[in-house]
């Protein structure tokens, strides 16, 4: 027998490797690679004649046509063949098996390109077939998978989630990629960006905030990232499934191709040990990864002059790492551009550039906001009396109020206007705590007051107990206010003493429970020789030091057998202590 080159009447979308030779099939096999003689419209009919259990209904997929019994053995002997195929470039068998069983799609192609060449040998020989029959099933297959010229490599893609389609596109790139080397890549690429983590949804929570607050113009690398997030979003569970491999690597190579065309040791280990070395911890790797994959393409070199650009500018080294985690699009041109907009615009608001960068760093979200979405949110802020020094004191504090909407801070403010403060003292309790006014009004300071006035701070009492302590507002309840309270329950005191004294002195349910309540209870129960009951009457008693003034004081005091309320021991000032106790 002869070898004959074979011309299949199918587009292929590669060429005919060399690295592979053709099988051995009977020299009066000959295919053209089209129907010389007949229109397309008698081609079509002559296929219908041949096969209408294949071709009717071909596109249905609410109804196929079920192969028949012979088929179905023919197209698992396909997947074995296909498995044979893969192992010829080095792949164990388990993992050609595994590839096989999740490229169906890929099979099928291979299938019904085997039976149509199979009835156009039977037409074009006249019927008389045998020469043809008496091949192997599996040799067909074989060969057709060859013909495709990739490799294996589109019954990979597959096999990783991709659409036939999307998978022969993507192999157009990997063309010089041997499948051994890319199963090996995609492998490494999945520990990275899949790590078995309770926090899979996190990352698509990150991803939302990040893209609700963007309002600047965009470069090409955060359009190509925002139209990833459109596909996992397009898919089933949204953009919570960012970090999922199943639904998020398949988008992720469909968008970024050349992704597996990077060298593994040459760019993507070295492109790792990079943003480890910046303080990025490897368990949070894909986090950087996922939200801005440029990173994953560019040129680590490029990477670092940025990152030591943006070093310099913030005066930071050490957090820069956590800032990456938090927003990793600051490595974004456009980002970069506007970061000197916004400190642009804050100077001609009199903010010093220190403030500007602390809030940067705490909350990075602001550098993709427009200065005039910013400019709206600090003409409110001024409308309270917060400007120049105070607004960079504001932005410090709680930088997240510059992406507020104007409607939800005006709202805040009439619901603290509704609890009897004017505009003046909102301002105050602004400059004082600014998070209020990121709070929400039905999920955070409504059940707030709710609460205060279940322990006994009625509302008439809450315009002085806030304005003291308006931190109060934003206290976490379970984790700071109520253990605070069971304490100074636990050493003797009521639900009604505790409910006086915060009305008297609010800030004493702010208060660390080791290091000011209980050193200090101590120190006047067991030294002073007092009755807890006496700060209830003073409360302010705990906001002094302990070691500066609690204890001098009472020590001149008993050097002296001299007995006074805590009150008069500690309100005086020092001249006036000096005056009554000291004979000075």
């Amino acid at each position: 027998m002869t070898t004959k080159s074979l011309s299949i009447p199918l587009d292929f979308p590669f060429p005919s490797p060399k690295a592979h030779p053709l099988p051995t099939l009977h020299p009066k096999i000959q295919f053209p690679c089209k129907f010389p003689l007949f229109s397309l419209p008698q081609r079509i009919q002559f296929l219908r004649n041949q096969c209408p259990p294949k071709c009717q209904n071909h596109n249905d997929n609410n109804n196929p046509v079920p192969y028949t019994s012979q088929q179905e053995a023919h197209f698992t002997e396909t997947q074995e063949a296909i498995s044979q195929f893969l192992q010829e470039f080095g792949i164990s068998a388990a993992e050609s098996n595994s590839i096989a069983l999740n490229s169906p799609k890929y099979a099928k192609m291979l299938f019904d390109s085997v039976k149509d060449l199979e009835e156009w040998t039977s037409w074009k020989s006249g019927g008389d077939g045998n020469e043809f029959a008496t091949l192997g099933f599996k040799e067909k297959v074989a060969y057709m998978a060859k013909e495709k010229g990739d490799n294996g490599k589109v019954a990979f893609l597959e096999s990783l989630g991709l659409s036939l389609s999307s998978s022969m596109n993507v192999a157009r790139y990997l063309h010089g990629e041997s499948l051994p080397n890319l199963i090996h890549k995609v492998k490494y690429m999945k520990e990275i960006l899949f790590s078995d983590s309770d926090d899979k949804r996190l990352v698509g929570k990150y991803a939302r905030c990040m893209m609700m607050n963007l309002s600047i113009p965009i470069d090409e690398d955060l359009q190509q990232t925002l139209s990833l997030f459109e596909k996992v979003e397009a898919r089933r569970g949204g953009l919570d499934m960012l970090g999922s491999s199943e639904v998020t690597f398949r988008c992720l190579v469909e968008s970024f191709p050349r992704i597996l065309l990077l060298p593994l040791d040459l760019h993507l280990k070295p492109m790792v040990e990079f943003l480890e070395s910046i303080g990025v911890p490897k368990e949070h790797m894909r986090e950087i990864f996922l939200l801005f994959p440029p990173v994953i393409i560019c040129d680590i070199t490029g990477i670092s002059r940025k990152v030591q650009a943006l070093k310099k500018v913030w005066a930071f080294d050490k957090d820069f790492g956590k800032m990456l985690l938090k927003y990793p699009w600051i490595l974004s041109t456009a980002i970069q551009k506007n970061y000197k907009e916004i400190v642009s615009f804050f100077h001609t608001e009199k903010v010093d550039k220190s403030s500007v960068d602390t809030a940067i760093r705490s909350w990075p979200h602001i550098l993709g906001c427009s200065t005039s979405k910013l400019e709206v949110m600090v003409e409110q802020l001024a409308e309270l009396g917060i400007r120049n020094k105070k607004l960079g004191q504001v932005i410090s504090k709680s930088p997240q109020l510059l992406l507020r909407k104007p409607q939800e801070f005006l709202q805040v403010v009439l619901f603290l206007e509704d609890l009897g403060f004017d505009r003046e003292t909102v301002g105050q309790v602004a400059s004082r705590c600014p998070e209020i006014f990121a709070a929400s009004i039905e999920k955070t300071l409504k059940k707030k007051i709710e609460f205060l006035d279940r322990i006994g701070v009625s509302k008439d009492h809450l315009p002085r107990v806030i304005k003291k302590y308006p931190e109060l507002l934003v206290s976490d309840v379970n984790r700071t206010i109520l253990p605070r309270m069971k304490y100074l329950k636990d050493v003797g005191l009521s639900k009604k003493d505790i409910a006086f004294m915060v009305r008297r002195f609010s800030p004493l349910l702010g208060y660390s429970i080791d290091e000011v309540l209980r050193p200090k209870y101590e120190f006047l129960v067991n030294t002073m020789k007092k009755p807890v009951e006496d700060v209830v009457g003073y409360p302010r008693y705990f906001s002094y030091s302990l070691e500066k003034k609690i204890m001098p004081r009472f020590w001149v005091l008993k050097g002296r057998n001299i007995e006074c309320s805590l009150k008069d021991m500690l309100a005086k000032n020092d001249e006036e202590f000096a005056a009554d106790f000291m004979g000075f």
